[in-house]
């Protein structure tokens, strides 16, 4: 079993290191770093190379972009503060390499031979090991053979010394059951809720001076965020596709290339259930019209599911003759059969009748023309990119882009949280943040075909907005503060009067039970807190008053429901919460021992290298 678990975490560790590494070099196409140090940085007596460094960063880059993030520059990746995470993995990765050389750790050819072969990149079309595609794909990701399989043994040998240190870490029945039962402890509680209209006298409007003091007291929520103002030229598909006239008979070609979305016969919803022998399909057929037993029960029966027998839409082409004939004809039953089917004799169920449909050329041709002038429209667009990198390059600048091109300049007072117009892209917004003040603008893509260049102009720092300018919203303010003031103070009021009639009913509140309630769960409308809060109290009939924007609650406790242990119906749970805390208590455990062994042998880090190999992505 232990064995089993540690070839697992070792093809883990290895081919997700290795994976990564590889990914980002075939989609960047960059070899070996060419900086003026080989290294980034030491651990003990292991090097970090710069090639390591810059790998992984190609890597990180690349998945950013396959994951539709915003962070695929490495000036993003630095602004998030992901470059030091990629390093932080490099340096634990360095502290195992030279932990195991310290203790004479190695791995022999079979073993490395093995990890390779069984890589899915170096398979051929029969799903085998491939000479030609394991040397291709390598030679792709920067490696020659020696070196990759180098590579290989140094992973191996590190996950052998992680298995080595959190393998086998199993932690005690007897706690994952106690988390189960604290978590599945419920509570039932009943509130009241205290609204403005409990108040004794409504909310009197601020004067000038609370207003200003309020200003004065909270001026921090009215700060206003860094501004940049940037001026930009742009060009979108939708700019220029109105004026883009496309050819009828490229038109009808389209419509012809679709025509069979565009023209569909009648059919059906069908599901099938297919029976070994037609002699078992008239016996089904005959229960069934003895109401002896439905369709869903012959299909359990069978062993198969709804998914397993729907065959969706169908039209008469796709069934046997005989079975088009029957189904086709008949628009009142439910359930036809036996027919024959391409797998046997078999019932049929009609779940709906769909008519024939068709939408003729001239109602599609409004659609397919909007269709190819947006396509054309990215195409003319993505030809304009040389041209308009010569003419910035020339001194040209965004105001005069278009009287030059079809581009359109403007300007935008933009923070993260804009998004009206170009703010919009998130390659708008990446590039907004990324900005200086004196960077040359450089043509860029959106995400619809369009390109854009920007400038940035000024940097509007943080700001509080004088009093004046934003009165009113000063007001806004001050109420809803006032009102959750005195919303709560009303509401411990009404709690202390509870201790003489032990009755919420006597508060004359509008009351709201809640049963089994456990922790995780929410109650609408109510403060994101209550449920925490509940869950503090300690007996039945303990009362916590919990404030909110627009009522205040008091709540009690009625009952502590407790939680489960060891009962079957917590098993699944119990077995989820214990393999959750054997993977953090490994993890906690080698945190630890890799933190040791850096503090041990030191760690040294070359910054201007690591600026080096920055540069080069920019």
């Amino acid at each position: 079993m232990a064995k089993s678990a540690g070839k697992k975490l070792s093809d883990m560790i290895v081919w997700v290191i290795i994976g990564l590494l590889m990914i980002g070099l075939a989609g960047f196409g960059i070899g070996n770093f060419s900086g003026g140090s080989s290294e980034v940085g030491r651990v003990g007596s292991e090097p970090i190379t710069a090639n390591e460094y810059a790998r992984a960063i190609q890597a990180e880059i690349r998945n950013q972009a396959n994951a539709g993030s915003p962070l695929t520059s490495v000036t993003a990746l630095v602004a998030a503060g992901m470059d030091r995470a990629i390093l932080d993995s490099l340096v634990a990765r360095a502290t195992l390499a030279h932990e195991a050389n310290e203790m004479g750790l190695s791995v022999g050819d079979l073993a490395v031979a093995e990890q390779i072969r069984n890589t899915p990149s170096f398979a051929g079309l029969d799903g085998q090991f491939d000479r030609e595609a394991y040397e291709f794909t390598i030679e792709r990701a920067g490696f020659d053979v020696a070196d990759y399989e180098e590579t290989v043994r140094d992973d191996l040998i590190r996950s052998l010394l992680q298995v080595a240190v959190i393998g086998g870490l199993t932690p005690p029945d007897a706690y994952a059951e106690a988390l189960v039962a604290y978590q599945t402890e419920t509570r039932n509680f009943t509130m009241a809720r205290v609204t403005e209209g409990d108040l004794s006298a409504g909310l009197a409007a601020p004067t000038d001076e609370e207003l200003q003091t309020y200003y004065d007291d909270n001026g921090a929520r009215f700060e206003r965020p860094e501004q940049r103002v940037f001026s930009y030229a742009w060009i979108t598909p939708d700019m220029i596709m109105d004026e883009i006239e496309i050819e009828e008979d490229l038109l009808r070609e389209l419509y012809e290339e679709r025509i069979a979305e565009y023209v569909q016969p009648e059919r059906r919803l069908l599901e099938r259930l297919v029976f070994p022998s037609l002699e078992e399909a008239e016996a089904a057929r005959a229960a069934l019209d003895a109401g002896e037993t439905d369709y869903d029960t012959l299909i359990e029966e069978r062993g198969l599911t709804l998914d397993d027998v729907d065959l969706g839409e169908t039209a008469a082409g796709d069934l046997s003759d005989e079975a088009a004939e029957v189904i086709f004809a008949d628009t009142e039953s439910e359930i036809l059969g036996p027919l024959e089917s391409q797998f046997g004799p078999a019932l049929f169920r009609i779940n709906a009748v769909l008519s024939a449909t068709e939408v003729t050329f001239e109602e599609a041709e409004s659609d397919l023309s909007a269709e190819l002038a947006e396509d054309r429209a990215r195409r003319n667009i993505a030809d304009m990119v040389e041209d308009l990198d010569d003419l910035l390059a020339g001194g040209a600048t965004l105001e005069e882009l278009p009287n030059e091109t079809a581009l359109v300049a403007d300007q935008i007072t933009w923070t993260p949280a804009s998004e009206d117009g170009i703010a919009a892209y998130a390659a708008f917004g990446e590039a907004a943040e990324a900005a200086r003040e004196g960077d040359f603008p450089e043509v860029l893509e959106l995400s619809d075909g369009g390109l854009f260049a920007l400038r940035l102009d000024e940097v509007i720092a943080p700001a509080i907005p004088p009093f004046e300018e934003i009165r009113d919203e000063v007001s806004v303010a001050w109420r809803a503060s006032e009102l959750r003031v005195r919303l709560e103070d009303r509401a411990q009021t009404l709690a202390g009067q509870l201790a003489l009639s032990g009755n919420l009913d006597s508060l004359g509140l509008d009351l709201q039970e809640e049963v089994l309630i456990r922790r995780q769960d929410f109650i609408p409308d109510a403060p994101q807190t209550l449920v925490a809060q509940v869950f503090q109290l300690s007996e039945p009939g303990d009362l916590v008053v919990i404030p909110g924007a627009l009522s205040a609650y008091i709540v009690r406790l009625d009952s502590i429901n407790p939680g489960t242990r060891g009962a079957p119906d917590t098993a699944v749970l119990q077995g989820l919460v214990g393999a959750q805390l054997g993977q953090s208590i490994a993890g906690d455990i080698f945190e630890a021992y890799g933190q040791a062994l850096q503090a041990e042998v030191g760690i040294s880090i070359d910054p201007a290298t690591i600026n080096a190999i920055h540069a080069q992505f920019r």
